[in-house]
């Protein structure tokens, strides 16, 4: 558990007496100690130098009572950690106090020394729990903004790519050319719509299938031999049409693979 570089502990009581005690108790802790006469004394300090992680208040005071005192206490600094001392003992008193309060402690008068110096370092303890999670629900609701942030980032990237891809794919059907792209292993993994319309006889169809048993012969010898970076052309009839077919070894993504077109040839 991480240390406090300087616990202060706020005492407010009516009675200065009261407050001597308090302080006398703390002399041989490393604790800074401030005292207050009155919740609004009490108020004011804590604005003056800053919020202290323990307040200690007696429940009966003058003008604003200790609940009254550590309820605004806890609506502008909810994580210091509040202490009743108090000599009325009405159950009924005590149950409002905790709840009106948001008490952590409701310690009897006259109180125990020793007890009431366990019950601060188990304050202390606790404000440092409260602090570290208040604290690492603050990184983690940024590393949820920084995830979420990356999630539309890489979703924008992605719908901008589908765009593209939509669009490439949309100007190769436009073309009056039949073109295949084939993989590194053989598979036809890209035909405009006159390559799916030119192999309407492939079983299957055309995307997906393997090039040896869709393409005639011919076809097959050129991309076997072709090499990176050359370019292949030879004549091919089908139904009646001559096409004009070139070949070329491309690169997608890092892959190699072969891009067909057949030109259909004019009469």
């Amino acid at each position: 558990m991480e240390s406090l570089e300087k616990s202060r502990i706020l005492c407010v009581d009516d009675e200065k007496n009261v407050l001597r005690s308090l302080e006398r108790i703390f002399l041989d802790d490393d604790y800074e100690i401030l005292t207050a006469t009155s919740g609004e004394e009490g108020l004011r300090i804590l604005e003056d130098h800053g919020p202290c992680q323990i307040v200690i208040s007696d429940y009966r005071m003058p003008v604003m009572d200790g609940v009254e005192f550590l309820k605004a206490v806890y609506q502008r600094w909810p994580e210091t950690v509040r202490i009743v001392l108090s000599g009325y003992a009405d159950a009924g008193a005590i149950v409002a106090a905790i709840n009106d309060g948001h008490i952590y402690k409701f310690i009897p008068k006259p109180w125990n020394d020793d007890e009431l110096r366990v019950t601060i370092a188990n304050g202390l303890e606790r404000y440092t729990l409260l602090k570290r999670n208040h604290e690492l629900m603050a990184e983690l609701s940024r590393s949820n903004e920084h995830l979420e942030k990356m999630v539309e980032k890489r979703t924008a990237e992605l719908e901008l790519r589908n765009q593209a891809l939509t669009f490439s794919q949309y100007m190769l059907d436009s073309l009056p050319v039949a073109v295949v792209g084939i993989d590194s292993v053989g598979m036809v993994v890209q035909g405009n719509r006159s390559a799916v319309e030119l192999f309407t006889m492939v079983e299957g169809g055309l995307l997906g299938s393997d090039r040896r048993t869709t393409f005639p012969d011919e076809f097959n010898e050129a991309i076997d031999a072709l090499e990176p970076g050359m370019v292949s052309r030879l004549a091919w009839s089908r139904n009646g049409i001559d096409y004009d077919v070139r070949m070329g070894s491309m690169r997608c993504f890092e892959q190699p693979g072969v891009i067909i077109a057949m030109i259909e040839k004019l009469p």
